[in-house]
C-alpha cells in the first residue's frame, strides 16, 4: 500500500505550498511547509511567546531580533521510513517553519531569552523600563 499523506484544508498552507511552488527553493522569499500554533500574553514586565514545536531538535531552531522583528524558524525533520513499516495515513507535517511578530516599543531585545521543554518553545521578552514624559516648557 502506498502512503498517502494527509492534507488538511487549511487556505493558509495551501498559500505557501503555492508561493514554494511559484518560486522554488531559491527564492529570497520565505515560505514554510507548516506553520506552528503560538500563544502569546503579556504580563507586568514582559511578553511570553509560547509555540508547540513538537518533534524539533532545539539545534534545528533559530531566533532572531531585527529591526523590531522577532522572528523564529526551523525544522522538523522527517522520520525514517521503514520499509517493513504500513502506514495508514500520515498527518503531522514536515519540513521548514518560519513565524514573525513585530514587537512593540516596549520591548527590550537585549534581554530576550529562549528555553525548550516538552515540544513546547517559550520565548521570554522583558519591557523596558518604562521612559516617563518629559514635560517641555512652551518660550515666546
Amino acid at each position: 500500500m502506498a502512503v498517502t499523506r494527509y492534507e488538511s484544508r487549511n487556505p493558509w498552507s495551501q498559500f505557501h505550498q503555492e508561493l514554494n511552488r511559484m518560486f522554488g527553493e531559491n527564492s529570497n522569499i520565505v515560505t514554510s511547509d507548516w506553520v506552528p500554533v503560538v500563544d502569546i500574553k503579556e504580563e507586568k514586565g514582559r511578553f511570553v511567546l509560547h509555540a508547540d514545536l513538537p518533534g524539533v531538535d532545539r539545534e534545528n531552531i533559530d531566533i532572531t531580533m531585527e529591526d523590531g522583528v522577532l522572528s523564529i524558524r526551523g525544522e522538523r525533520q522527517l522520520e525514517e521510513v521503514q520499509d517493513d513499516a504500513e502506514y495508514k495515513r500520515i498527518e503531522r507535517a514536515y519540513g521548514t517553519f518560519y513565524r514573525r511578530f513585530a514587537l512593540p516599543d516596549t520591548a527590550d531585545p537585549e534581554q530576550i531569552s529562549a528555553r525548550c521543554d516538552k515540544g513546547v518553545l517559550e520565548v521570554v521578552i522583558p519591557k523596558r523600563e518604562s521612559v516617563k514624559p518629559r514635560r517641555i516648557q512652551v518660550g515666546s
